[in-house]
């Protein structure tokens, strides 16, 4: 397979998982309500001195107590909220959990105030049935509303809604339209799913160049998606000249931003010194970060380590655990098979027993000269079917 074909598959495979993961992803950037301190806490501190009775009288410490009870749900009044511009109850409210107060807040800032943040806020709550039924219909429209106003996240939402068709009928061309605007204002997740059409050739005519420098726009605005994607390109040189070292440092942002493919892939980068200097013992704790949040490449690739020790210390039944677990997810690996077969019988137990606790269901070795996907005898091979 050539490297562009192992780029389309792998970069359509994360465009299906932005589609999949559309409403989430559009999340509304409203400034979080400044922390208030205790209003009797100064009050509290004026007792030292023992002042005269009148003095004592005109303390106000008792009204600033009763004043300081938190509202857990406050209804709103058309100027509720909008007294301070930085204390945003809307976002507040969305933020733990109170979708029911955040929808009454945002219903009464859109209808009193007609702010676009609050129309895109009641535009994620009917998407995503957060305080109120879903309505697909109801949040396209609030998308629009304030998109008409705009605000690059609703143009971003309404997009992806229209490439799906929720709420609607698709709309591939309205949706580019959306994106292309929105990814001018600066919404990364915007520039990202455009340089996928453009990388695709369905929706847009294929562009490398293109693509790679939405990537580009992107990934500099922190999106751990468009980094993964871009070291990509540099690794293969598509779209631009190729540049190992430019793509490791792409993979190292991205793995710290908790993107599991990149923590993989700069795991194996650390471990072989490719674009980087080589650091065994960080790759192994990257493998392992990786591995708890169930990438199978990074757990096949974490019990090759451990069973043969490198970079770390030999530990036979955590890196047979992993195999087990890795085989169950698809990636098996006949040389740790025939490792495990020659465990004793207690040995093997324990293995599949830590298995079983990992997965929370009943994992059974296959024998060894059962068939499963072959891997090149390397300590840690390049992973692939991405």
């Amino acid at each position: 397979m050539t490297p562009d074909m192992n780029l389309l598959r792998f970069i359509s495979m994360v465009a299906g998982l932005a589609m999949a993961a559309t409403t989430a992803s559009a999340q509304i950037s409203l400034t979080p309500p400044a922390a208030q301190p205790p209003a009797s806490a100064p009050a509290a501190k004026k007792e030292a001195p023992k002042p005269k009775p009148k003095a004592e009288a005109k303390k106000p410490a008792p009204k600033a107590a009763a004043t300081s009870k938190p509202t857990p749900t406050p209804s709103p009044t058309p100027t509720a909220g909008f007294e301070d511009p930085n204390a945003d109850l809307v976002y507040g409210a969305y933020q733990r959990g109170l979708y029911k107060t955040a929808f009454d807040l945002a219903t009464t800032r859109a209808q009193y105030n007609n702010d676009p943040k609050a129309m895109t806020m009641l535009g994620e709550l009917y998407a995503n049935a957060m305080g109120v039924k879903r309505d697909y219909a109801r949040a396209a429209d609030w998308y629009q509303r304030a998109a008409d106003g705009g605000d690059r996240e609703a143009m971003f939402a309404l997009a992806m809604m229209k490439l799906s068709g929720r709420g609607g009928k698709v709309d591939r061309e309205q949706a580019v339209k959306l994106l292309a605007s929105s990814a001018k204002l600066g919404e990364p997740k915007a520039a990202y799913n455009l340089a996928l059409l453009y990388l695709d050739g369905q929706t847009l005519p294929q562009d490398l160049r293109r693509s790679a420098e939405l990537l580009r726009v992107a990934a500099d605005a922190g999106n751990p998606e468009a980094q993964y994607a871009l070291a990509t390109f540099y690794k293969e040189g598509t779209g631009v000249p190729k540049d190992i070292d430019k793509a490791v440092r792409l993979l190292q942002a991205a793995s710290l931003a908790d993107n599991v493919d990149a923590e993989v892939e700069y795991a194996i980068a650390l471990f072989n010194g490719t674009g980087t200097p080589q650091n065994q013992s960080a790759a192994v704790a990257l493998l392992r970060k990786a591995a708890r949040q169930n990438s199978p490449i990074a757990q096949n690739r974490l019990a090759r380590v451990l069973v043969n020790g490198l970079g770390t210390s030999v530990d036979r039944i955590e890196g047979l655990k992993w195999h087990i677990v890795a085989k169950t997810a698809g990636k098996g690996d006949p040389e740790l098979d025939e490792m495990l077969a020659g465990l004793s019988a207690e040995d093997r137990a324990r293995v599949q027993d830590a298995a079983r606790k990992w997965i929370g269901t009943s994992a059974q070795a296959t024998p060894p000269n059962a068939a499963s996907a072959t891997l090149p005898n390397k300590a840690l091979p390049t992973p692939a079917g991405k």
